[in-house]
């Protein structure tokens, strides 16, 4: 799917790209990179293509969305260093 087409999407589930991001717990920064990739990710397509169809069935799927609890998953590995890591180590 297109960058262009996923933002379609997005406005047929009436919902904002900033929104969106928050309500499935990925950056914003992370989803405007697939704007250059001019391809977004099929589980992403995935998702919008749901919400755009619940929106027009009458599902809120917000509330859906917020009762899986979600986490912001966090950058570990070689070059992200966490807060914790660095005080462990100066202490």
């Amino acid at each position: 799917m297109t960058f262009v087409e996923f933002k379609k999407l997005l406005l047929d589930a009436d919902i904002s790209l900033p929104k969106f991001s928050k309500l499935i717990k990925v950056s914003e920064k992370n989803l405007q990179s697939y704007k250059k990739k001019e391809e977004v990710p099929n589980a992403i397509a995935v998702v919008a293509k749901c919400f755009a169809q619940m929106h027009e069935s009458g599902v809120d799927y917000r509330v859906l969305i917020e009762t899986l609890d979600l986490q912001a998953k966090t950058k570990e590995g070689a070059g992200f260093s966490s807060k914790t890591k660095k005080n462990k180590s100066t202490n």
